[in-house]
């Protein structure tokens, strides 16, 4: 079956798969910057909260990943992560000019491959950027909480994330 999401209200269709909660999170490869990788199954053992964001240059995905920076503050046990199909080096700029912590929340970049997006069905092929959507997945690589906004201008529920968040913690 098709997915699709809407931007402004227009549907745009998604590639990959719909996950939910109880299913094991993919793995994919994603840019830390234009040199180093870094593989979703390399940060198992952990709780983690991944936020996808089509763009950090929008004012959405721009709140949406300040907010995770403060909730990562309050939640040692958790790490964050936000992925966007940015160049690292537009990731590092925003990073520094919101003075996001890159101890507590890790920006990464599915510029290269969008396999992410692949992976976790939040491709938009035809505008080749991730919808938004975030994902919690517990130390054992279990997807705890799943949320596919269905349009992509829209906020996620930030409340039921930190809540299934802290639950794992």
């Amino acid at each position: 079956m098709a997915r699709t999401t809407t931007l402004k209200g227009n549907p745009l269709n998604l590639a990959g798969p719909q996950l939910k909660a109880g299913d094991q999170a993919p793995d994919a490869t994603l840019k830390k910057d234009l040199v180093t990788t870094i593989r979703i199954a390399e940060t198992s053992g952990k709780n983690r909260v991944f936020s996808v964001v089509p763009s950090l240059d929008t004012p959405v995905c721009a709140v949406q990943t300040k907010r995770f920076n403060e909730e990562a503050s309050k939640l040692p046990n958790v790490e964050f992560y936000t992925i966007s199909v940015d160049l690292p080096p537009a990731q590092k700029r925003f990073c520094g000019a919101e003075s996001i912590n890159a101890e507590r929340l890790h920006v990464l970049s599915d510029h290269k491959d969008v396999a992410f997006g692949q992976a976790y069905g939040t491709l938009v092929p035809d505008l080749r950027i991730n919808s938004r959507a975030v994902f919690v997945v517990d130390k054992n690589n279990v997807i705890r909480y799943a949320e596919y906004v269905p349009e992509i201008a829209d906020h996620p529920n930030y409340d039921a994330i930190i809540a299934c968040a802290k639950g794992l913690s």
